[in-house]
């Protein structure tokens, strides 16, 4: 098949190379150094997301947010202007569900499909094709991607229509990102209180509070491994996706506010290409500690 993608960061430049890995001819915009290897191993570097559009079937968004979505589909030398009928855009990032629905409405006057399948797992899960894909759209439009998906992950839903996929990923990050806040404030209270953060983790493991954030995040924690696997700066953009949405929604979510305002104030500190995990150290900033 020929697919298209843009997008080839952390997470991307991954997911094209399991589909070149599986035979399919890949057409690539946003080549960079870091992702010459993709030309290397048989796609083509094309010059502009029209390009991307002319030469695919299917065409693969993985970029960082909902302004960068819009400018590939609709900007000048956009997919937009060269997406002939009976083709289909499929969104992997992770954006607004309100712009999602828009922008799909627009593809489809084209004659094209959309879906919306942003992901979960991070990069070792981009790498090791496990990501979780949580997919919004038609259910004609799925089977034809689906043989794809299963090429980048292993827990595939459809979820509903479009920008159910969207809505799925923003309550994702929601409890990723409060229970990362909760680990770390436990973990704060171990270590100000005077118990070691180490055996209180060891022991809360094995009861009602374990968790793989506990399992995962909670040792970067204590290790203070905070190479980004997912960076508190993009972290954030998915809290303020859930604040905005919430407020378009006249829904309180207090919880979810609270934890973008602390990693407002992480990244404030200087720490927003950390890991989320990091958000310990602005905890520990505002209890006086130094760090660990």
């Amino acid at each position: 098949m020929n697919i298209g993608f843009v997008g080839l960061g952390v997470m991307g430049r991954p997911m094209a190379g399991h589909l070149i890995d599986a035979g399919h001819a890949l057409s690539l915009h946003r080549v960079k150094e870091a992702s010459r290897d993709l030309v290397e191993k048989g796609a083509c570097a094309a010059e502009s997301a029209a390009q991307v559009a002319a030469q695919s079937d299917v065409v693969i968004l993985m970029l960082p947010d909902t302004l960068d979505v819009e400018a590939v589909l609709f900007g000048a030398e956009g997919l937009a202007g060269a997406l002939s009928p009976g083709k289909l855009v499929i969104d992997m990032s992770s954006i607004s569900p309100i712009a999602t629905k828009d922008f799909a409405a627009r593809i489809g006057k084209l004659g094209c499909a959309y879906l919306d399948a942003p992901v979960s797992g991070g990069e070792v899960g981009a790498r090791n094709a496990a990501l979780t894909i949580m997919v919004g759209g038609e259910e004609e439009a799925f089977r034809r991607a689906l043989p794809l998906f299963e090429k980048m992950g292993k827990n595939i839903t459809l979820v509903g229509g479009v920008g159910d996929g969207q809505t799925a990923k923003v309550a994702n990050q929601i409890i990723v990102g409060l229970t990362i806040e909760a680990v770390a404030e436990a973990l704060l209270f171990a270590r100000k209180a005077g118990a070691d953060p180490a055996k209180v983790r060891q022991a809360l493991m094995g009861g009602f509070a374990a968790s793989r954030i506990l399992e995962l995040h909670g040792e970067r924690m204590i290790n203070r491994t905070f190479n980004p696997g997912f960076r508190i700066a993009l972290h954030r953009k998915d809290m303020t996706l859930a604040v905005d949405s919430a407020r378009a929604l006249d829904l309180a979510l207090p919880n979810v506010a609270m934890v973008q305002q602390m990693m407002n104030a992480a990244i404030a500190l200087g720490d927003g290409d950390k890991d989320h995990s990091a958000l310990i150290r602005t905890l520990e900033t505002l209890a006086g500690l130094p760090d660990a």
